[in-house]
């Protein structure tokens, strides 16, 4: 990245597309490089344009958000960060576009300030996650019995990093709770993402709800 955030905007409604690109090449550190109306346009947008990040509807008529997400993440070494935008929070399709490599969602009636932020804290390479929701989807779309993690091997102190991180910690914040040092925390979260074959925080969330490590229908402590 340069300085500035390459962005390609995905939606079937050209309304839609035109109100995030006037909030998005508003901003000096990011530029909307190409607009795309369906899924099965993205792998050509990508090519071209190399953004950092895909604001993608989850729903479109032909190839929708979650099948190119998957396209994007399993045929690219390097992939964009995508964020997938969705009218209901609830979504099962955005379930699907987290664990499928997604870094996050956006509800198409976020504040503008939200929608920047969020490019923003993708670009830099932090996940955008939403503890509750991630846990609501979860809880709605089923999960594994037992703890399918238990063969990943992660450490005793792994686990708890992984838990604080499902409630939407970041490094320092975990730091402080844990009472580690920033950098040891962030050795476990990338012992934990290795160990999980997560390509970020929020897929390793999602695997630790889905698989039953964490219950999604025990609140947190």
């Amino acid at each position: 990245m340069d300085g500035v955030i390459g962005v390609v905007l995905v939606d079937d409604e050209e309304l839609v597309r035109a109100g995030l690109r006037a909030i998005l090449d508003a901003e000096p550190d990011i530029e909307v490089r190409g607009e795309g109306a369906d899924g099965s346009e993205v792998p050509g947008l990508v090519r071209r344009h190399r953004p950092d990040v895909v604001l993608m509807d989850v729903r479109m008529p032909d190839v929708d958000g979650l099948a190119a997400t998957r396209h994007l993440v399993s045929t690219m070494p390097e992939p964009p960060r995508v964020l997938v935008l969705t009218t209901f929070g609830n979504d099962g399709y955005v379930y699907d576009a987290l664990a499928a490599g997604a870094t996050g969602f956006l509800l198409k009636r976020a504040r503008p300030v939200e929608i920047v932020q969020a490019v923003r804290t993708v670009a830099a390479g932090e996940s955008l996650l939403f503890p509750v929701a991630v846990r609501d989807l979860v809880a709605t779309r089923g999960r594994c019995g037992g703890d399918a993690l238990r063969g990943a091997g992660l450490t005793d102190r792994e686990g708890e990093v992984l838990r604080w991180v499902a409630r939407g910690l970041s490094n320092a914040e975990i730091a402080r709770e844990l009472v580690l040092g920033v950098e040891t925390v962030k050795t476990h979260v990338g012992n934990v993402l290795a160990k999980l074959d997560a390509r970020d925080r929020t897929q390793a969330v999602v695997r630790a709800y889905e698989s039953g490590f964490i219950d999604p229908f025990r609140p947190a402590d």
